[in-house]
């Protein structure tokens, strides 16, 4: 990541459990031209390699088999002779690159059957990461955690927030990120001080990892983000981490943290839900009724953002980008672009928003966002089903749970777990269905 970002290139973390076809559509509409991967992992993409030949460069990270060398591009470059390479600059073009470039594409759920490029340009990202670092205090004392998968937003503040501040990021390993208890005991022994997740994994460790077990002497910040935090559970997670310092930190990929809350100690039980707050600085949030009118305190509109971690646009959807990156309404005398979030919120009398809902079909699972549209699209593929609608049902570990309504052409022609069979060819894990009614 930080050699491409130092060549001036852009880089795209791609979920290396996803469907290889998501894969391979991500690859294709980017047009990516250097892949770094295993030979693991270029075996799951099998049979899309052939359509991948625009891709110039292959990095292999491990030993590459004869039989994945041949579907590969011609230039294949083994991680072991990379580390052979002088640590000097060629020709001196490093860093040439401007503030407004892209630095790095997210891509997350579609409404139209395909996930899309989120564009993140320096400036986008430095905007957020030194807020971040100087609200929360970073130090190179500090040691966060890397808990967030790269192709996660809230892997940019675990990364370059620590790297910004001097200080250590410690990645959760692939072992223990599963296991409540054993992440429990890791934060412990890795003396973490500022973690940062979404809410059902705080809500995983307090109620399966037995966290009155362990001291955390050195824990001194706990920010979440990605979804609402059930307040029942927050509590407890307060009440077990007394001398920890709560922030709820909000805000679409499309703009990074846009609003953050610090969580009053303690916290009553006449305390049902927490706000989103206020503004970032060097960052303008308000809302909107549907008459576009500028909502008052007690009143509930559309959140829109307006600032330079707003985005650039999407890679290669223009028109989607047109429909949330709109001319500020409030500002008539030149054409500012800001962005409509598409949440709906409350303005309280203090000044802070709550998070109301959607005005669209994306939910949050996991922390993850995703369109019902590009589920029910993967469901209709299948040719014995008739109709599919997806529907989220409130959970307080995780968000929500997929719940898909299928009615087959024929009664009883469909098994449950042989649709989610087929979904998972189509889609990541954490979009598939984990319940399945037939009508």
């Amino acid at each position: 990541m930080l050699a491409v970002l130092k060549s001036g290139a852009t880089y795209v973390p791609i979920d290396p459990a996803a469907p290889a076809s998501r894969v391979a559509y991500i690859l294709r509409d980017c047009g990516v031209r250097g892949l770094v991967s295993t030979s693991r992992h270029i075996e799951r993409l099998g049979e899309v390699l052939p359509g991948l030949g625009f891709i110039e460069t292959v990095i292999l990270t491990d030993d590459d088999p004869a039989d994945v060398r041949a579907a590969l591009p011609k230039r294949v470059v083994r991680w072991a002779d990379i580390q052979r390479t002088p640590l000097t600059e060629k020709d001196g073009n490093f860093g040439g690159g401007l503030e407004t470039d892209p630095a790095y594409l997210l891509y997350t759920s579609g409404s139209t059957g395909n996930p899309k490029g989120v564009i993140l340009s320096h400036r986008n990202a430095l905007t957020f990461v030194d807020w971040a670092a100087e609200i929360f205090s970073i130090e190179p004392r500090d040691r966060l955690s890397g808990h967030a998968p790269l192709h996660f937003d809230l892997s940019v503040f675990d990364i370059y927030a620590a790297l910004r501040a001097g200080a250590c990021v410690v990645m959760v390993p692939d072992e223990v990120a599963p296991f409540p208890l054993e992440l429990a005991r890791w934060i412990e022994a890795e003396r973490i001080s500022v973690w940062y997740s979404v809410p059902s994994a705080l809500t995983r460790l307090l109620l399966h990892g037995q966290l009155e077990r362990f001291k955390y002497d050195a824990l001194r910040t706990v920010l979440y983000a990605g979804e609402v935090f059930p307040v029942k559970y927050l509590r407890q997670c307060m009440s077990l981490l007394g001398r920890v310092e709560f922030y709820n930190l909000y805000g679409p990929t499309e703009t990074n943290v846009c609003t953050y809350f610090k969580l009053p100690r303690p916290l009553g039980p006449e305390v049902t839900d927490i706000p989103i707050g206020r503004a970032c600085e060097n960052t303008e949030v308000w809302a909107m009724d549907p008459d576009g009118r500028v909502v008052r305190p007690g009143e509930t509109g559309e959140l829109y953002v307006r600032g330079p971690s707003v985005m650039p646009g999407y890679w290669n959807l223009p028109e989607k980008a047109k429909e949330v990156l709109v001319s500020n309404p409030l500002q008539p005398a030149f054409n500012e672009l800001v962005y409509r979030t598409g949440d709906l919120v409350r303005l309280e009398a203090d000044g802070c928003y709550r998070f109301i809902g959607r005005r669209d079909h994306m939910i949050k699972s996991r922390g993850y966002r995703i369109e019902l549209g590009e589920i029910e699209r993967a469901l209709h593929d299948h040719p014995g089903v008739k109709e599919a609608v997806v529907l989220a049902v409130p959970d307080d570990e995780i968000g929500a749970r997929l719940l898909a309504v299928v009615v087959p052409h024929t009664d009883g022609s469909l098994d449950p777990k042989e649709l989610q069979a087929f979904c998972l060819v189509r889609l990541p894990k954490y979009m598939v269905p984990e319940e399945m009614e037939f009508r």
